[in-house]
């Protein structure tokens, strides 16, 4: 069966196939020991040998994990730094090499997504797919209805506006509020730095649900398969073909 030679690179988890037009153009491609240029090239992955900056890769089994990062964690594979520690001791029992998509701060908790699939990784990433990311956040004071309503029509901050596609109060009181927010981008530090702009500095993060995706009753530091119902609306969402 041919298939064409950026959707084999994604199908290894390499890369998204976009990316993996930029190392065909730039010669970091070979099949068969000759370097391929050629976009649109199709390739027989039963008999061709395909490496990319002289790596051989092949296609393995697509794991598509929901994962709840505990706090006090980096969202890194490898060795930690600082001696932190980070969520590759958690997901050992994974036999494929799959990836984080995104990241949370070391202090932040909850829906962490992990995929060998690139081109999956990438959509999510991207801002033209406007996955809503809710968070559940405990912030210092009391937040009035008043403010909610002015934390919903945004604010300004050091790196362009930042408006919520909502907020809610849970519960509050004189010292402390729960609040649950969303945003649909994913500019660093985000959802602390929004409540430090209206003086309700973060004390407790965490992440709920990306797109149709919700943490459920997935305990701290363990993680399970996406469904298959999961995976079709996630696909759906990013406009994947099934």
């Amino acid at each position: 069966m041919k298939i064409r030679l950026n959707k084999y690179i994604s199908m290894c988890g390499v890369t998204s196939r976009r990316n993996a037009d930029e190392l065909i153009i730039r010669g970091s491609v070979s099949i068969n020991g000759e370097i391929e240029r050629s976009l649109g090239h199709t390739i027989d992955p039963e008999n061709d040998e395909i490496r990319v900056r002289g790596k051989l890769i092949n296609t393995e089994r697509k794991r598509y994990i929901l994962f709840n990062k505990p706090k006090l964690y980096i969202t890194a594979l490898g060795e930690g730094q600082d001696d932190k520690r980070t969520i590759q001791e958690l997901i050992t029992k994974i036999p494929q090499r799959v990836y984080p998509v995104g990241r949370l701060d070391y202090d932040v908790e909850g829906l962490l997504v992990l995929t060998n699939d690139g081109e999956l990784a990438n959509r999510v990433l991207h801002p033209s797919f406007e996955l809503t990311k809710v968070y559940s956040a405990v912030v210092k004071g009391n937040i009035n209805k008043e403010k909610c309503l002015r934390m919903q029509k945004g604010v300004e901050l050091e790196d362009g506006y930042a408006k919520p596609d909502f907020v809610k109060i849970l519960k509050t009181d004189k010292t402390s509020s729960i609040v649950e927010i969303s945003f649909h981008e994913g500019r660093n530090h985000l959802v602390k730095r929004f409540f430090a702009e209206f003086k309700h500095p973060v004390k407790q993060l965490r992440r709920i649900s990306v797109g149709p995706l919700n943490i459920g009753n997935i305990n701290r530091g363990e993680w399970r398969d996406l469904t298959s119902r999961e995976l079709k609306s996630l696909k759906k969402a990013l406009r994947l073909e099934n």
